[in-house]
């Protein structure tokens, strides 16, 4: 399967059957023809306006937890599926061989991400409001959130590992589900850890362009 396919994501077993066999999955339409879910789903899928359901939004924490897929702002700062088979490699470009500390001590980080990162590796999983009550940001507090988060999540230090809902009094969720913020080392265990510097970053460009090109038909900026 490949982007330049004809497929369609009608059901949740279609989604994640097609995480698996793409590898990267991204949510949203991008600079790259062809290259989301959005532009291979079902429109009842997308948006079913008879119930008023977002089907695929719903699916988002279900398959992210049943497959132990990476899934955050990996692209054009838009929310990509990754495969566990695929992320440690993805990963290593990102980070070009780095655990986060010594990122930090070789000075190619800043100290407010570093704060934010400690913040999330000390408490996940941790729901984005309770993040930013223990970090004091906000309105009145310390700024730039959504810049630092996304740039973690850019960077593979940080992922998004399932989605909440608020409830009502009769115990039915409402709303839009509210991301849960992890690290991929607590969340995807061994199976990343082991790989994620098993090679040479060099080497893992290599893979990913080649995969990502394979997948496109297109030359991909990552």
């Amino acid at each position: 399967m490949t982007f330049q396919d004809p497929f369609v994501v009608r059901t949740y077993d279609d989604l994640k059957n097609a995480i698996i066999e793409l590898g990267f999955l991204p949510f949203f339409k991008n600079s790259v023809p062809g290259f989301s879910l959005e532009e291979h789903v079902h429109p009842d899928a997308w948006y079913h306006q008879q119930d008023d359901h977002w089907d695929v939004w719903e699916w988002k924490g279900p398959v992210i937890r049943e497959l132990k897929c990476a899934y955050g702002k990996f692209f054009e700062h838009k929310a990509v599926f990754v495969s566990p088979a695929f992320f440690p490699d993805f990963a290593n470009v990102r980070r070009d061989g780095y655990d986060f500390d010594a990122l930090y001590d070789d000075e190619k980080t800043s100290r407010r991400d570093k704060l934010l990162f400690d913040l999330v590796a000390a408490n996940a999983p941790v729901q984005s409001g309770e993040l930013k009550k223990l970090g004091n940001y906000g309105k009145n507090g310390v700024k730039g959130f959504d810049t630092l988060i996304t740039r973690l999540q850019h960077e593979c230090y940080v992922l998004i590992s399932d989605f909440v809902y608020n409830v009502d009094k009769n115990g039915r969720p409402y709303g839009w589900g509210v991301g849960v913020y992890d690290t991929p080392e607590r969340f995807l265990g061994d199976a990343f850890t082991s790989k994620v510097y098993a090679r040479e970053p060099e080497k893992s460009r290599e893979i990913v362009r080649e995969k990502l090109e394979r997948l496109t038909g297109a030359r991909v900026k990552f």
